[in-house]
């Protein structure tokens, strides 16, 4: 397991390595002493996943604020997914700056992403199974979120027409940064 810092520190790419042979391969997905060492959170209380059906989906961009603000683990089960992370720290040198990394189940890649953060994901493919552990609990009294469009972030999403092919009604319609408290 290698963790690396992303052009967005604290946020950090894990690029995981299997083991194979003739059955197929063994791979470690967290090891909270490799996490521990590099000064991650170990502590976590829930596991996600989710189902993307359409290649072009978008997902995000989502936040927890005050004390359900979360740190997320991000990995692909299957297809490929374009995530990013959005710094939304106060007072941060990198406020609204965003980093993306391609995640895919080939690449064994995950994006370890700290409290302080919004998170989205573009589909690149098809049938993209996203898992994410999260190290809080969910509280829909603080969640929040932006847009993913908001010109103010310019997140280079990579589709090709400008629009996503799926998104949902409340993810289409977040506010624009300047318009919205994300403190977490």
């Amino acid at each position: 397991m290698l963790i690396t810092p992303t052009a967005l520190d604290p946020v950090m790419l894990v690029e995981l390595s299997p083991r194979g042979d003739e059955r197929g391969y063994f791979m470690r997905t967290y090891d909270e002493e490799i996490f521990l060492r590099h000064g991650l959170q170990t502590q976590w209380v829930q596991e996600n996943q989710s189902l993307s059906v359409v290649a072009g989906t978008l997902r995000g961009l989502h936040f927890q604020r005050g004390s359900a603000a979360e740190t997320k683990f991000v990995r692909v089960l299957r297809g490929r997914i374009w995530d990013v992370a959005v710094d939304i720290r106060e007072g941060s040198p990198t406020f609204g700056r965003y980093v993306g990394e391609e995640l895919s189940a080939a690449s064994n890649r995950a994006l370890y992403i700290p409290r302080g953060f919004a998170h989205g994901f573009f589909t690149l493919e098809s049938d993209c199974l996203v898992a994410y552990k999260v190290d809080n609990f969910y509280s829909s009294a603080d969640e929040g979120g932006l847009r993913w469009n908001d010109p103010a972030l310019g997140i280079a999403w990579p589709m090709g027409n400008g629009t996503p092919a799926c998104i949902s009604d409340k993810d289409a319609v977040w506010p624009l940064l300047s318009a919205t408290d994300p403190r977490p």
